[in-house]
């Protein structure tokens, strides 16, 4: 399965989206962080911001919502020009039925889970999903350190896609940065979010292409990939 990189604009400038936008060429999908101040304790943007950015860059955008009913608001953001809509187990009371409803719509279906949230009583809705996102920080804010507990969650995640034969991405969020993404993807990420280690750095550009070029190195030598 192929590396991605998706730069969150959690870590951009807000006040020039478009511009930061057009910073990050060559990468896969722009992760836009959707926080409502009561699911996580922070407050950033959108519905409105998504549809504007969505006319702005022809970088499709991978919404994160760490927001409360997100049976009821997800959808929407589909709606919205989302191409992939993450909704978060914690927050779902149907996930099967959501994630069917966002795929219904036309975007990728993907489910997060928190640091404390295990991947094993979801096994059977795996199949459901098109990518699964394994928090590697607590959500809420950018710039978190790395959460190294994280990483066998991640191999159990990989093991638990194999078993099923799964064409699911695994994706990661929170401190990915140089000093850590391969250690991410020797566990079995193939998709990351980057957020300061991009949007702090002076050529954006290049330090998804960075980023990528580590990722794709490690992840060919690790024993998850052997027969993909």
């Amino acid at each position: 399965m192929a590396v991605q990189i998706n730069p969150s604009i959690l870590s951009a400038d807000f006040a020039s989206l478009a511009e930061e936008a057009k910073a990050v060429e060559g990468a896969d999908w722009l992760h836009v962080d959707v926080m409502d101040n009561h699911f996580v304790p922070n407050l950033t943007l959108g519905m409105p911001i998504v549809e504007s950015l969505a006319r702005a860059t022809d970088i499709p955008l991978d919404c994160h919502l760490m927001i409360e009913d997100a049976d009821r608001w997800a959808p929407q953001y589909v709606e919205a020009g989302a191409g992939s809509v993450t909704f978060h187990a914690e927050a779902a009371a149907a996930p099967i039925r959501l994630a069917r409803e966002i795929r219904a719509k036309g975007a990728r279906a993907s489910m997060a889970l928190k640091p404390a949230t295990p991947i094993e009583p979801y096994e059977d809705l795996l199949p459901e999903l098109d990518m699964l996102l394994i928090m590697t920080v607590e959500p809420g804010f950018g710039g978190q350190a790395f959460l190294d507990i994280m990483l066998p969650k991640i191999r159990r995640t990989r093991e638990l896609i194999s078993k099923h034969g799964l064409e699911l991405w695994l994706q990661v969020d929170g401190g990915v940065s140089a000093s850590t993404i391969e250690r991410c993807a020797e566990a079995g990420a193939d998709v990351f979010v980057a957020g300061s280690a991009v949007y702090g750095a002076a050529d954006p550009a290049q330090a998804v292409r960075a980023l990528r070029t580590q990722a794709e190195t490690v992840s060919a030598a690790a024993a998850w990939a052997c027969g993909h």
